[in-house]
């Protein structure tokens, strides 16, 4: 089943997803799993600041 989730907390999306997109300006950007763009430094930075880090 696909749901597609908008959401502000983008940190808390990715930890309950398994498969993630990110858009910028309504092109994909970044795809991977959760944990994946969870981790990605470029997503991090861009998207989710510093203080979304994932230990």
């Amino acid at each position: 089943m696909s749901i597609v989730m908008v959401e502000q907390n983008a940190r808390h999306c990715l930890q309950i997803s398994d498969r993630g997109y990110v858009l910028d300006q309504g092109r994909n950007a970044y795809t991977g799993t959760g944990d994946e763009l969870l981790r990605d430094p470029k997503v991090i930075e861009l998207y989710l600041g510093t203080l979304a880090q994932v230990d």
